[in-house]
């Protein structure tokens, strides 16, 4: 077995060019999906099967 395990990973190489723009105040985030998303009822039965125990503890209203 090897002595160091993390010896393996190499140094990440440095791109040329221009760094990017650190003034970020100009920027505008815009997105294209429609006001609402169509879900169907496999996508539904999905996150029940495998979030359905947080969302009855989230959405419980037990107290």
């Amino acid at each position: 077995m090897p002595d160091d395990l993390y010896d393996y990973v190499q140094p990440a190489v440095r791109r040329k060019g221009r760094p990017a723009r650190k003034d970020r105040s100009g920027w505008t985030v815009t997105d294209d999906w429609p006001d609402e998303v169509p879900i169907t009822e496999a996508e539904i039965e999905v996150f029940e099967a495998w979030f359905g125990d947080l969302f009855d503890e989230l959405f419980s209203t037990r107290h």
